[in-house]
């Protein structure tokens, strides 16, 4: 039993000084932050101006299909990975069921183009 514990012996030392260091990372700014920031600091940064509506207000539709297609096409990068690993073993029915479908995601991406889901005007 001694033996076992000897072998897993590095790997508790590892997460132990994984969660040291991550608290330490967690606990360090509380300590050595600055605690006044000016006026500067706590204004608005991201468009610019002061938030002058209610922040439940509605998106326009197309940050949301922006957001699909980019989910679209990560997943299919996510998938074309693996695959290309194992390219060699699947032979041509993994070669065809990847051709449809990378078909099928032309098409959607396609069908988007042509409905001007892309067009910012």
């Amino acid at each position: 039993m001694s033996e076992l514990l000897q072998d897993y012996l590095p790997l508790v030392i590892f997460i132990a000084i994984a969660m040291g260091l991550g608290l330490a990372l967690l606990v360090a700014p509380f300590l050595v932050a600055y605690k006044s920031p000016d006026p500067e600091k706590l204004s608005a940064y991201e468009c610019g101006f002061n938030a002058f509506d209610d922040a439940r207000m509605k998106f326009d539709v197309r940050f949301y299909l922006v957001a699909i297609l980019f989910i679209i096409f990560d997943l299919e990068v996510a998938f074309l990975f693996p695959w290309a690993i194992v390219y060699g073993h699947l032979g041509v029915y993994g070669f065809w069921s990847m051709m449809v479908f990378l078909g099928v995601l032309t098409i959607g991406f396609i069908y988007e183009w042509k409905k001007g889901a892309l067009e910012w005007d």
